[in-house]
């Protein structure tokens, strides 16, 4: 591929539609991406009432989810893969609810993406094993300015920045030097904060460790005085 055909490619604006599966609550959120660069466009959830049938609920999910396709007109969409729970009957409502979501989009045309809960986060926070606050913070700080309703649309920007960057990664993420200064500015900038948040993890780490280790000594204190006695 040469260069300029290459550049085009990673320039592409691309809408992408995160979607966060659950029978009470399916999040969703809209970003474009071009290169390196992140546009949140809009988020929200598709909630269905607890009173009614499961059929019902699922009905309600999948009229709200095209009526948002129709309005935002995406170009491809990404859903997380579901966990097993355990629950079996939980799994299987919410395993119900993703072929819902996914059959959504694909209805409308669209290439509908996997991801594995750990991959997002990976590609988020920088660690598969980020915790929810951690994912959230990071979301802030790629699209900031933005305030969400709930868990449920962060996880579902999650999702869309996971797609943004695992796309990119197949045409050479991070960019080359010819997409100029601004991105591998953007790159540092993802980078750092990416560091920021493994930094925090560590010292909560330490932290929590330390009053394990106090709470430990402790106990073999007490235990020591009741055999003295």
């Amino acid at each position: 591929m040469n260069p300029a055909t290459e550049r085009q490619q990673v320039l592409k604006v691309t809408r992408i539609l995160g979607l966060d599966p659950g029978l009470r609550r399916t999040g969703w959120g809209v970003l474009e991406a071009s290169g390196n660069r992140l546009r949140h466009l809009g988020h929200g959830v598709v909630a269905s009432a607890d009173k009614d049938r499961l059929s019902e609920r699922l009905l309600q999910i999948h009229r709200g989810l095209a009526a948002i396709i129709a309005e935002w007109r995406p170009d491809v969409a990404a859903v997380e893969e579901t966990f097993v729970n355990r629950n079996p009957v939980s799994t299987l409502k919410l395993g119900q609810v993703r072929g819902v979501v996914m059959l959504a989009p694909a209805l409308a045309g669209l290439d509908v993406h996997e991801y594995a809960p750990n991959m997002v986060k990976k590609s988020v926070a920088g660690s598969g094993h980020a915790e929810k606050a951690q994912i959230r913070a990071m979301v802030h700080r790629l699209l900031p300015g933005i305030a969400f309703p709930g868990s449920d649309a962060a996880d579902a920007l999650a999702i869309a920045i996971c797609h943004a960057h695992n796309a990119q990664t197949r045409v050479h993420w991070p960019l080359t030097a010819a997409a100029g200064s601004r991105s591998t500015a953007a790159a540092k900038a993802i980078a750092k904060a990416k560091a920021e948040i493994a930094a925090q993890t560590a010292a909560q780490t330490a932290t929590r460790a330390k009053i394990s280790a106090k709470a430990g000594a402790k106990s073999a204190g007490r235990g020591f005085r009741s055999v003295a006695r």
